[in-house]
């Protein structure tokens, strides 16, 4: 299971229990020293790398910050938590769920996106003559319940894929191996390696974000109050981080490793070493306009993007005010 296919209705109470280890296992901090509380989407993996290199070389700590990384899983939804006051910041994983907490009014705002684009994929066998994602088209699609209300309304708006192709993803590979005319959902960083080493066979990968599909990912999130009432820490947590993500993706990745193998005994050097190397290799952090701009940049036209793609389909009703979900006041030039 990923963190992608989490829907905004679950219960916040659900993470309390495993933030528990992370909470003792942290160091108490001097007085001087803000803290915040930021929940990850899904239990620490190369995608969290850049804050848990900020939080291994003491880039938080420099700039006046004590924070404590709260792992997340299955059962965490970050944007309830947010809400209700049980974290100070938190991972948002896609746009749609910014989306989601402007039609909702939720007092939590996007304050920076660490990816550019969003890692989403679809993977198929090798040796099918498939070239493109048009050549998908009357294919089944191992989807989950979440892939269906987001990215498929783009696919059938742009290729004509219809809801008859739609099979039900399980989070297990075994259906995908199972049919040589398969497609299956994934993120670029994990399942294609995960099918590689499982299968034994190099899949065919499409990168939506490379056919235009719009979204940021691997977004901050920062409640309304502290953004109102403290945001000198705000900005120091966003300058921290983009300084993790430089470090982590081009320097010494192995502070940030050491924590997130502490954290997640589940992962491997060899999964955090490839989906290091694919976020660099295909510019999720750097590229885009962060090139220019600085890691973690947002615009008001990438979010516009965005939600032109999700109105057409009449996810959200076009008279909402998406911009209430986000702010600029900490990324771009200058800040």
């Amino acid at each position: 299971m990923r963190r992608r296919t989490l829907l905004l209705t679950m219960g916040a109470s659900a993470l309390l229990p495993a933030c528990s280890p992370e909470k003792k296992a942290a160091a108490p901090a001097p007085s001087s020293l803000i803290p915040i509380r930021f929940a990850t989407d899904w239990r620490a993996q190369a995608e969290h790398g850049g804050f848990y290199e900020a939080l291994a070389t003491g880039e938080y700590k420099k700039r006046g910050l004590n924070v404590s990384i709260i792992q997340g899983g299955p059962a965490v939804n970050v944007p309830q938590l947010l809400a209700a006051g049980a974290v100070d910041m938190g991972m948002g994983s896609n746009s749609f769920i910014v989306m989601n907490l402007a039609q909702e009014q939720a007092p939590v705002k996007a304050v920076a996106a660490f990816m550019q684009k969003d890692p989403q994929v679809l993977i198929a066998h090798p040796d099918q003559n498939l070239t493109r994602l048009a050549d998908l088209k009357g294919r089944p699609i191992l989807l989950s319940d979440a892939a269906v209300t987001t990215f498929w309304p783009w696919l059938k708006a742009k290729y004509g894929f219809t809801d008859d192709q739609v099979r039900k993803y399980t989070h297990n590979n075994a259906t995908f191996l199972a049919d040589p005319r398969a497609v299956q959902e994934g993120y670029l960083t994990s399942e294609p390696y995960t099918l590689q080493k499982e299968g034994r066979l190099k899949p065919k990968v499409f990168l939506l974000a490379d056919a235009g599909y719009p979204g940021y990912a691997a977004m901050a999130l920062a409640t309304d109050t502290l953004i109102e009432t403290r945001p000198a820490a705000v900005q120091a947590f966003v300058d921290a981080s983009a300084a993790g993500w430089r470090s982590y993706l081009n320097g010494d990745a192995k502070p940030a490793d050491a924590l997130i193998l502490k954290d997640n005994p589940d992962m491997t050097q060899d999964v955090l070493d490839q989906a290091r190397a694919k976020m660099r290799d295909a510019g999720l952090i750097d590229g885009g306009e962060a090139k220019t701009d600085g890691i973690g940049v947002m615009t008001d036209q990438g979010w516009a993007d965005a939600f032109e793609v999700a109105t057409t389909e009449g996810l959200y009703p076009k008279t909402m005010d998406y911009k209430r979900g986000y702010t600029l006041q900490f990324v771009g030039p200058g800040k």
